[in-house]
């Protein structure tokens, strides 16, 4: 018995000790405490990410929850090559995109965001996004957010709310890097043309270099 509470400690501590590649390589081996180890790791992360896109926690939970599923299922199709968030984000992205795009209903009984950001002005002048609740920049985003396309929206998301490179955001998306670049410079003029017009009382802590070129 001491022998089996010995090992099973020592067998964690050696999971806490490995990087994401040698779990994700332990997992295509079809070792499930890589499995659990990986849920451990990523599940906070990708349930913020698919919050992001989906608007509801509940839904991101189920989606996560589906994105490990299909982790598991498709392991022995990592390839070593890859970056591990890059394969494992990229499956959630695309179930969240997937499920987004079969909910039959988006109405929600929440306060209309202008209402509830004019509430906000009226009580706290001067403020401006840098100072503004996780929430409120993220119901301002969805409002805002709602003119985009889909992979300008994506590409925002990952690039500057989840802090993704633009090769990590090219790998998620399959999509080349002069692409994310294009994405993200016309979702940034959009999201400020909107914001400028819609809430001129946030506008100037909304960070954007007026003279960014797209890159070819």
């Amino acid at each position: 018995m001491l022998e089996l509470v010995y090992s099973a400690t020592r067998h964690s501590v050696s999971w806490a000790e490995r990087s994401d590649r040698d779990v994700l390589l332990a997992l295509r081996n079809g070792d499930e405490g890589a499995l659990n180890e990986l849920i451990s790791r990523k599940t906070k992360p990708l349930i913020q990410l698919c919050q992001r896109i989906l608007g509801d926690l509940e839904e991101a939970r189920d989606v996560v929850q589906v994105t490990f599923f299909k982790v598991w299922e498709n392991r022995t199709k990592f390839d070593e090559r890859w970056s591990p968030n890059t394969w494992i984000y990229r499956i959630a992205n695309n179930l969240a995109i997937d499920h987004l795009r079969s909910r039959k209903s988006r109405e929600r009984s929440h306060e209309p965001v202008r209402q509830h950001m004019l509430h906000v002005a009226d009580n706290g002048a001067g403020r401006d996004l840098a100072t503004l609740q996780q929430g409120e920049v993220a119901a301002i985003f969805r409002e805002l957010s709602a003119g985009l396309s889909e992979k300008q929206r994506m590409v925002f998301l990952l690039r500057e709310m989840e802090g993704f490179s633009s090769p990590e955001v090219a790998g998620i998306l399959g999509c080349q890097e002069s692409t994310v670049r294009n994405h993200l410079f016309n979702a940034r003029k959009y999201l400020r043309r909107e914001l400028v017009r819609r809430y001129p009382e946030y506008a100037a802590g909304f960070a954007l270099d007026e003279g960014e070129e797209v890159a070819q």
